[in-house]
């Protein structure tokens, strides 16, 4: 069992280290609002600290999964940063959804301290994450990877290394941009059920065996023809991450038309209010075009 860093208790950091914690390994967790550590600690044991670079001294593993960028930044460098705390060998792993540009450079400062880097982006969402089921896609040495790889298996189902730094974070935006359109599809075909006069549920335990089967149809459809749209990723985390896939885009010269229309379909489902909603509310921007 290793010692390790949690670094980000939100929906999904929150239920992940404490997956650490099952497994055996001790872990010390760090999050901006201190009474999210100490709430954490109370569950799962473990100890809790004031800054990253606290949280990280000693952690062969340091795991973080924060907002974006900046946040990632802010809890890896500086004085109070992860790096400074962490011994020449430990290894960072990075399971925020993040540009490759971050990446690369973060993975780039760890190296000349002598510390390992994995980019580790994460699909499976909130339930994911509370069940230990997460896929995990990732970017970095295979040393660093093959090091790492035992204690992030204790949340996930599914663990693969894509290439060097930043394949993580690439393979990411290949995931956000293949359900930025099936969502949107699935929003299509039950609206137009609906309007047929359809019994949605019945027609997809017809369609769901078929070729228009997907994760997005089996467990997100009732709640979708409920209305109801609490149940996982939200409008505005979705919305940043089409904007890092969008802009990589522009770098690469890949098009994204269908990505980069859905995109302005959930920037209609925040002005109606749903910036907290999860990604299958396109169906709720439909239902009020009439």
């Amino acid at each position: 069992m290793a010692k390790t860093a949690f670094l980000g208790l939100g929906v999904m950091g929150y239920p992940m280290a404490g997956h650490m914690a099952k497994a055996g390994h001790e872990v010390t967790v760090y999050n901006r609002t201190a009474a999210k550590a100490d709430k954490w600690v109370a569950e799962y044991g473990g100890a809790a600290a004031a800054t990253p670079r606290e949280a990280a001294q000693g952690a062969d593993f340091v795991m973080a999964c924060v907002g974006n960028d900046d946040d990632l930044r802010g809890i890896c460098t500086g004085e109070d940063g992860a790096f400074a705390g962490m011994s020449s060998g430990a290894t960072f792993v990075d399971h925020t959804t993040v540009s490759q540009q971050v990446t690369l450079e973060l993975a780039e400062q760890a190296a000349e301290r002598g510390l390992g880097f994995v980019d580790a982006p994460v699909s499976g969402g909130q339930a994911g994450a509370e069940n230990g089921q997460l896929v995990i896609m990732c970017g970095g040495d295979q040393s660093n990877y093959d090091a790492a790889e035992p204690v992030m298996q204790s949340y996930a189902k599914l663990c693969k290394r894509l290439g060097d730094s930043g394949a993580g974070q690439l393979c990411k935006m290949v995931n956000q941009i293949c359900i930025a359109g099936l969502v949107q599809g699935l929003s299509e075909g039950l609206h137009f059920a609906e309007k047929a006069g359809l019994d949605g549920a019945a027609v997809v335990d017809v369609i769901g065996g078929g070729a228009a089967g997907s994760w997005q149809m089996v467990n997100r459809y009732q709640t979708m023809i409920a209305d109801e749209f609490d149940h996982g990723f939200a409008v505005d985390w979705m919305r940043k991450d089409l904007d890092i896939c969008l802009r990589t885009a522009n770098e690469n010269g890949a098009s994204l038309p269908v990505t980069a229309l859905v995109d302005q379909f959930y920037k209609d489902v925040q002005k109606l209010g749903g910036g907290r909603w999860d990604t299958s509310s396109l169906i709720k921007r439909l239902r009020a075009m009439g």
